[in-house]
C-alpha cells in the first residue's frame, strides 16, 4: 500500500507551468532532503520536471517535496522509492552502506579527480559494470558533485600533520576511511545537521563541496577550506535519482519513452557541468566573507595522494570479500574518468 508520511499540499512545488492548462494523467512524486532552494531542486529537479511536463504535453505533472516533506528521515529515502512510498527520490547512496557496493568506487579519493563532467560521463561509460546495484529501482541518474574539499572552523590545515586527531563530517564510509587515513576522527550525520555541529564545535571541520555554501551559510562558520593542487578533491559523493519500478512499468508506453528520453547521456552531461559550476559561488563567498582556500603543495599533495591510495586498497579487498572484481572496477573508472577529462 502506498502511503504518505504527512503530506502537506503547501510544501509541494508542482512543476509544469502551462502545461498544467490540461488535466495530468499521470502525477509522480518527488522527495528529497535539501531546500527548496539547493542546486539540486533548481539546477535539476525543477528544469527536469518542466522538460518531463513539456514532453508530455501536460499528461505528467511532477511535484517536488524538498526538505524531507513527506516525512521520514535521509537515510530512508531509498527505502521509501524502492516500496514505492514516493514515486521518485534524490538522495546519497551513501546513507545506505552496503546497498551499492560497485557504486562507490566513484567516490574514491585518486579515482574522482574534481572534474564533476569528467566523473559523471565515465559513470555513464561503464554502467554496466555497476547495474547490478539500482535492481530494485529504475534509475534515471547516477552522478557526482565536483568533490569534497576540507572546511575547518578556524584551524589552518596545509599537511596531514595539522589534520592530525580533528572531528571531521564524514560525507560517506568512504570519506570516513579517508579521514581514519589522516589519523582524524571521521562523524557521520546527514548534511542538514553540519550547520549546528558546526557551531556547536561538535565537529571542527567538514568534507563537503563548495556548493553547500549559500544554503548551508557555511563561510560563517568556517575560516579554511582545503583542496589538492589544480582544485583536486579528496574524494566525492555520489547521488542517486531514481524512480520506483513498479511506477515507471505501470505508465503507458509512449509516457515511459518521455521519462526515458529526459534522462541519458546528454542530462549526465549537463548535470556535471552545473555540479561545476555551482561550486563558484561558494568559492566566492569563502573569500568574500574573510575565509582562504588553500591549496597543497607537491609535498604534501603527495602524503594526501598517499593516504587516498591506502583507501581504493581497502575498499578493492572489501570488495573482492563481496565477490565484486574491485582492481578491474577501478582501474576502468579510472580509465573512463581519464578517457573523459579535458574533452569539453
Amino acid at each position: 500500500m502506498r502511503k504518505l508520511f504527512g503530506l502537506s499540499l503547501v510544501a509541494a512545488m508542482a512543476v509544469g507551468g502551462a502545461f498544467a492548462a490540461q488535466a495530468a494523467e499521470v502525477t509522480l512524486t518527488v522527495h528529497h532532503f535539501l531546500s527548496p532552494k539547493a542546486p539540486a531542486q533548481t539546477k535539476m529537479l525543477e528544469p527536469w520536471a518542466e522538460r518531463v511536463a513539456k514532453a508530455s504535453n501536460g499528461r505528467i505533472e511532477v511535484k517536488i517535496f524538498p526538505s524531507m516533506a513527506l516525512g521520514g528521515k535521509p537515510p530512508e529515502l531509498y527505502q521509501q522509492v524502492r516500496d514505492g512510498v514516493v514515486d521518485i527520490v534524490w538522495t546519497l547512496p551513501g546513507y545506505t552502506p552496503g546497498v551499492f557496493p560497485r557504486t562507490e568506487v566513484f567516490e574514491l579519493p585518486t579515482v574522482h579527480r574534481g572534474d564533476a563532467r569528467a566523473t559523471n560521463a565515465a559513470i555513464q561509460e561503464i554502467f554496466p559494470m555497476i547495474a547490478e546495484d539500482f535492481k530494485d529501482v529504475k534509475p534515471l541518474l547516477v552522478h557526482v558533485h565536483a568533490g569534497n574539499a576540507l572546511h575547518t572552523a578556524s584551524k589552518k590545515v596545509t599537511s596531514l600533520d595539522d589534520v592530525k586527531g580533528m572531528k571531521i563530517r564524514t560525507p560517506s564510509r568512504t570519506g570516513g576511511w579517508i579521514i581514519e587515513e589522516w589519523s582524524a576522527d571521521p562523524v557521520g550525520m546527514p548534511l542538514p545537521d553540519l550547520s549546528q555541529s558546526l557551531s556547536k564545535g561538535i565537529v571542527e571541520g567538514a568534507l563537503v563541496p563548495f556548493e553547500i555554501f549559500p544554503p548551508m551559510k557555511l563561510a560563517e562558520l568556517t575560516k579554511y577550506s582545503l583542496v589538492g593542487g589544480g582544485n583536486e578533491r579528496f574524494g566525492t559523493s555520489t547521488f542517486l535519482f531514481a524512480m520506483n519500478q513498479s511506477r515507471y512499468d505501470q505508465l503507458p508506453d509512449d509516457l515511459k519513452k518521455v521519462i526515458d528520453d529526459s534522462i541519458g547521456p546528454a542530462f549526465s552531461e549537463e548535470m556535471g557541468i552545473a555540479w561545476n559550476e555551482v561550486e563558484k559561488p561558494g568559492e566566492g563567498m569563502q573569500i568574500d566573507s574573510g575565509g582562504e582556500i588553500l591549496h597543497l603543495d607537491a609535498d604534501a599533495k603527495a602524503a594526501f595522494d598517499a593516504a587516498g591510495e591506502r583507501v581504493v586498497a581497502k575498499w578493492i579487498e572489501e570488495a573482492n570479500a563481496r565477490g565484486v572484481d574491485g582492481a578491474a572496477l577501478v582501474e576502468a573508472a579510472r580509465k573512463a574518468v581519464a578517457n573523459n577529462s579535458n574533452s569539453n
